[in-house]
């Protein structure tokens, strides 16, 4: 029977980066097991092709939310990388911490996790082409692309009108403060993805004591008399033992995690009797607390060329991929994201509550199975979106039957709380006046989602309803945490009542921060390493 040192489940944002740390240690010896295969795709690569991997079941998990009362009962899509960098491979590349208070938030009840601790983890991480600081690192394996250059004219437009409605300019979103308009860092490096795969992973697997087997979907965690010694998965057809000779982590993301927790005896002692399994540890903790942004796009057709002028003709695909292909540059080198910000929907909030997304490009008419990011309207589109930051509602994930390779049930409650569809109201009140200010409004033809028809209240409630979404940020659903009574691991990421088992990535969150994720799960991973390597000196 096969046997290594330490076992990691999953090659996402968290995995590569700690199967990197573990491995600096040449006593160690590390197997990392990935569901999905290889990241040496050219629209992974391609910064914009992320809109080409979004339905692709090559890369992706494809999974759907139940139908969600808070999104007027529609099933909502929730894609999650299956590929080496995991969704750190499809995603939209914005590197965002979170706000200073997140961190106060997780350190209160889990010692080591900080705002000081965290943030000497991230400036250990980061090589920021903006230059290192107090809040910035540089010099680490991850470059961080300021992404100052070869902006669409009209993001400058877009932060002046943010300024006259009351929200100044804000140069860093990952400094000293978050709150304020202004441009996204990116993970795009050389006009390439910057993913978690290529700057933690790729390095890594020179090193002769990590082993990578892409293609094997772990089932189980085998315990036995309450400790990990190993995992169960398939590669090629064939069912495969793997011993763990010190630990296993589970790194498998918000979804994953909870879901092999649950099929390996670990969960809602209620759940798994229904589902026919062994209750080794009774936690209902296990798959709760489900956080995630939700968000939405207003559109307007605008006076002025937009992205949509450029990407829709056939021409000006083949200029702007010769562009890309030749020298790395143009529109198919960034995310679409190119501005943004945070801002607060009450003056009396002591930090933002929602998050802004500036696109100089829209996508209102629908492509099948395809997030048509290469084939906008054929009309000069805009788009001003957000996402609330730090939702009341909470979710869950439960195996929906014994057999690891079904999908799990996936139920957001979106929307679920007054405290909620309060904030996303004011929200969207706030985009529309944004859209007003001079900077922005000469440049409007007209507005064309939701229209200028839906105007009250309860219009605009039943609009977000129905075209809101994630934003693809799940979290929490297995918890840090002082006890088994709220959470499912402890501060060190040790699962609670089992020896030799610990879960280091988005669904280790305490609670959700405030941006995007990828960045703090690479964190995560970055601190698991740490500590892992500490204890075994």
């Amino acid at each position: 029977m096969e046997e290594t040192d330490y076992i990691i489940i999953g090659a996402g944002s968290a995995g590569c980066t700690l199967a990197n740390r573990l491995t600096e240690d040449s006593r160690h010896h590390v197997t990392l097991l990935e569901a999905g295969g290889s990241d040496r795709r050219f629209f992974v690569q391609m910064p914009l092709g992320y809109g080409k991997l979004f339905y692709d079941p090559g890369v992706n998990w494809l999974y759907s939310a139940e139908p969600d009362p808070g999104l007027n009962h529609q099933r909502d899509h929730i894609p999650r990388g299956r590929i080496l960098g995991g969704s750190s491979s499809i995603n939209a590349m914005v590197w965002m911490r979170g706000h200073q208070a997140d961190y106060e938030e997780w350190g209160r009840d889990n010692p080591g996790w900080g705002w000081d601790e965290v943030l000497k983890a991230y400036r250990e991480i980061e090589d920021n082409e903006a230059g290192g600081d107090a809040w910035r690192g540089k010099g680490g394996p991850l470059f961080i692309s300021k992404n100052r250059k070869g902006l669409h004219w009209l993001v400058e437009d877009y932060i002046k009108a943010c300024a006259e409605a009351g929200l100044p300019y804000n140069p860093d979103f990952n400094g000293e403060s978050q709150e304020g308009a202004g441009t996204y860092q990116l993970t795009v490096k050389g006009g390439r993805r910057n993913s978690a795969a290529r700057a933690f992973l790729r390095p890594a697997m020179r090193r002769k004591n990590l082993r990578v087997e892409t293609g094997a979907q772990v089932t189980r965690v085998l315990i036995e008399e309450g400790r990990a010694t190993g995992v169960e998965y398939l590669q090629n057809g064939q069912r495969k033992t793997l011993r763990a000779r010190a630990e296993v982590i589970l790194c498998g993301g918000a979804i994953n995690s909870p879901q092999l927790l649950q099929l390996s005896g670990i969960g809602d002692g209620a759940l798994l009797q229904e589902m026919g399994l062994q209750t080794l540890v009774d936690n209902p903790n296990v798959g709760a607390h489900l956080s995630d942004h939700h968000g939405i796009n207003y559109t307007w057709q605008m006076k002025v060329p937009t992205y949509n002028n450029i990407l829709r003709p056939w021409f000006g695909k083949a200029l702007m991929g010769m562009w890309y292909l030749a020298l790395g540059g143009g529109p198919l080198a960034k995310s679409i994201n190119h501005g943004g910000g945070f801002f607060r929907t009450r003056p009396a909030l002591e930090r933002p509550n929602m998050q802004l997304y500036m696109q100089a490009f829209s996508t209102l008419i629908p492509k099948a199975g395809e997030r048509p990011l290469l084939t906008p309207d054929p009309f000069p589109g805009l788009s001003l979106g957000l996402s609330n930051c730090r939702p009341t509602s909470r979710g869950h994930i439960r195996i929906a039957s014994p057999d690891p390779l079904a999908h799990p049930k996936i139920t957001p409650n979106a929307f679920s709380t007054p405290e909620d569809v309060e904030e996303m109201l004011l929200a969207v009140k706030f985009l529309r006046k944004i859209a007003a200010q001079p900077s922005f409004a000469r440049w409007v033809e007209e507005e064309l989602r939701p229209g200028p028809d839906v105007q009250s209240d309860e219009a605009l409630i039943d609009d977000f309803r129905w075209r809101s979404g994630t934003v693809y940020h799940p979290s929490c659903t297995a918890r840090m945490g002082a006890s088994a009574e709220t959470s499912v691991i402890d501060a060190k990421l040790r699962v609670h009542g089992v020896q030799g088992l610990r879960v280091a990535d988005a669904s280790s969150f305490p609670n959700l921060i405030a941006g995007n994720t990828n960045a703090p799960a690479i964190m995560l991973g970055w601190k698991a390493g740490e500590i892992i390597l500490t204890e075994s000196k």
